[in-house]
């Protein structure tokens, strides 16, 4: 079946009689037992609830995954994918990450005993491996700096060497890049982004082939309690409903502001991976169907950056990214501040990046709204 009717429709497992078209919401903490020892499936919503089996069971198809996991936000499903490893592990991640994720890894993780290091492309991923190392973390595209990482060459080596191999794939969603069929072992999403899409809820996922790793991480969820409400897999279920179109939409409406950049003097870089000129380009071509609707760029100082947050109107100087309207972020401040400056700076993560969400907004109103902000 098609990613956009499984965006529509859902999973097959429904768990309501009346014909009702919408899911409907199981508002229960808990479940009675038909008799002693007998279950209908469903005992406490931390471990199941029906409206979240629902949501789960449409990301694992829209992945073709096994099962999927849901969250009360990504980073619970970052905390809980941790929970995996023991004192003295090594994990190897792409050196561009969301700053939270880098928090967890670098103040949470490693006081727990779990080692890290970090690494640009798959040689230098495969330089890294040692006797200790039991998974490779990677984002692609990764924030903010749009590097993109061949998932392939990255699954052969995770599978030469026996580790668990782990990717972001919350910039382009199952729309537009399929880990799996690449060779990931785990797919993780804040869905709060681009799955969710109206800004408006927090969620994350984890999605597994391998019923071994879905038994241990399904028992750390249920464990360490950062489950999904009923209501807020409704606003998921919700918003994954029109996917495939907002993703076709945010990319039209980016490909175009990126051309406007292109054209502005005041801009010194444009990190795009749609560019013919962009390093990855031909890595995108091979392993996605789609850029996506997230720009980067860099401006000619810190005194241009702060001007353009704080004219534009339109779009919006907040955090996030993924929703129907459009954002723009200044990840030194915002996204990746806890980052050390020497790190930030070595990623190129300066006071001139700004990072943009593009919306569903028309494509001119944004270009006017970025026009008037830079002075134009």
């Amino acid at each position: 079946m098609d990613t956009s009717t499984i965006c529509v429709h859902g999973c097959k497992k429904k768990f309501d009689t009346t014909g009702s078209v919408a899911t409907p919401i199981f508002a229960s903490a808990t479940f009675a037992h038909p008799g002693v020892g007998q279950s209908t499936g469903f005992d406490y919503s931390r471990s199941l609830n029906p409206t979240n089996v629902h949501l789960e069971d449409t990301v694992a198809a829209l992945e073709g995954g096994t099962e999927a996991i849901a969250f009360s936000s990504g980073m619970a499903a970052v905390s809980t994918l941790m929970e995996l490893f023991s004192p003295g592990d090594h994990i190897i991640t792409s050196d561009d990450l969301y700053g939270g994720t880098f928090r967890l890894f670098e103040k949470v993780s490693q006081k727990n005993g779990v080692k890290f290091s970090y690494a640009a492309t798959p040689k230098d991923i495969e330089k890294e491996v040692t006797k200790s190392t039991k998974a490779v973390f990677i984002e692609t595209p990764s924030n903010p700096m749009m590097h993109v990482i061949d998932i392939a060459a990255v699954a052969t080596i995770a599978k030469k060497h026996n580790l668990i191999f782990i990717v972001d794939n919350t910039f382009l969603t199952p729309y537009f890049q399929k880990p799996f069929s690449l060779g990931a072992d785990i797919i993780l999403h804040s869905g709060t982004k681009y799955l969710g899409g109206h800004n408006d809820t927090l969620s994350g996922f984890l999605v597994v082939k391998s019923n071994d790793l879905l038994e241990k991480l399904r028992f750390i969820a249920k464990t360490t309690g950062g489950c999904l409400s009923p209501f807020d897999a409704f606003l998921i279920i919700r918003g994954i409903k029109t996917l495939a179109i907002r993703m076709e939409r945010s990319q039209e409406t980016a490909k175009k502001i990126v051309s406007w950049l292109l054209e502005q003097g005041t801009v010194k870089k444009v990190y795009y991976p749609g560019l013919k000129e962009h390093p990855d380009y031909e890595i995108s071509l091979r392993q996605t169907s789609g850029f996506g609707g997230m720009i980067s760029f860099s401006v000619q100082n810190e005194q241009t950056a702060i001007k353009i947050l704080e004219s534009v109107k339109v779009i919006k100087y907040a955090e996030s990214l993924g929703g129907v309207e459009s954002l723009m972020t200044y990840p030194m401040l915002q996204t990746h501040a806890d980052l050390p400056e020497s790190d930030r700076r070595a990623r190129g993560i300066d006071e001139c990046l700004l990072r943009l969400s593009v919306g569903l907004e028309a494509a001119d109103d944004l270009i006017a709204d970025l026009k008037q902000a830079f002075g134009n």
